[in-house]
């Protein structure tokens, strides 16, 4: 085991469980633990190898232990993990909800993960489906085809498969856990490219967002949802969601219907800021009032 600990550089107000809480996919996410005392554990694919990692926050600082061939790079990456790299006093609210929502969560930090593939894969499988569909795509893949967590993990903990292993799934156990052609031919594109993905890590968003967009079958959705986790990206807007400019639109302007463009337009005055806007925007608790019922989830396995 090794070990770090790390303090927000202004001594301000830290919240762990928000900052992390979007690495993870669902309550089952194999990958993603949150103990009864609040210790959130991550296992991970580094280039090192598998890591896991347990981080606890305390008096004001958070300490890390690490085990695994991986636990090096783990620790090494626990500032940037944490949001050193963010800076939210330069958000400045421009309507009255954000205002509250950014004084209510003052130790929110945008997490950088600085690993590409471990947010473009559960991305490429959130595409087109329910999160429940997706979530559960994931937990049996890297049940299936992930390892053991290193170290002394709670149990069922799995490090995603590495990038040769996702190359190899077979058809059937793609259709097995509800994954249709097109998304797992995508994920067996990117795997085989992984090592340029992974350098996405390093670039600025435009650049980043265009390098995995090269990779057919991921868009600027996916593109944006990967480059909000792995590089911390504050800027990084999903466009394309069927939630998301609804949801924005409404709480900012009271009404329903807002499209891309329109969500866009209402962002405008946060350039640069416009992912943490979102944040703050679902972090507020306003909800759009249902008016459809909920989506189905399909059974690719009996397709």
């Amino acid at each position: 085991m090794a070990t770090r600990t790390w303090a927000p550089p202004t001594g301000g107000p830290y919240d762990l469980g928000r900052t992390l809480g979007v690495l993870a996919r669902g309550p089952g996410d194999p990958a993603y633990r949150v103990d009864a005392d609040g210790a959130v554990w991550r296992a991970s694919r580094t280039p090192e190898g598998p890591g896991t990692l347990r981080l606890t926050a305390r008096a004001g600082e958070v300490r890390a232990e690490a085990w695994g061939p991986g636990a090096g790079r783990l620790l090494d990456g626990l500032p940037a993990l944490l949001g050193a790299g963010d800076d939210p006093a330069v958000f400045v609210p421009r309507h009255r909800l954000l205002h509250e929502s950014h004084r209510r969560h003052p130790g929110l930090r945008l997490a950088r993960t600085g690993l590409v593939l471990e947010s473009l894969i559960p991305s490429i499988l959130e595409q087109k489906v329910t999160s429940d569909e997706a979530y559960r795509a994931w937990r049996l893949l890297l049940t299936r085809h992930g390892e053991p967590a290193p170290g002394p993990a709670p149990a069922g903990m799995r490090v995603m498969p590495s990038p040769a292993a996702w190359a190899l799934i077979p058809s059937w156990e793609w259709h097995g856990a509800g994954v249709d052609a097109k998304r797992s031919a995508t994920i067996v594109r990117a795997a085989r490219v992984a090592a340029r993905l992974e350098e996405a890590a390093a670039m600025d968003d435009a650049p980043a967002a265009a390098r995995l967009q090269a990779v057919p079958g991921i868009g600027p959705w996916t593109a944006a949802e990967t480059l909000q986790r792995s590089n911390g990206s504050p800027d990084a807007v999903t466009t394309g969601d069927l939630h998301l400019p609804r949801i924005v639109g409404y709480a900012l302007t009271g009404t329903r219907g807002t499209d891309d463009e329109g969500m866009l337009d209402l962002l405008a005055p946060y350039a640069g800021q416009r992912h943490r806007a979102c944040r703050l925007i679902l972090l507020s608790g306003v909800t759009l009032p249902r008016r459809a019922p909920r989506f189905a989830v399909r059974d690719f396995s009996r397709m």
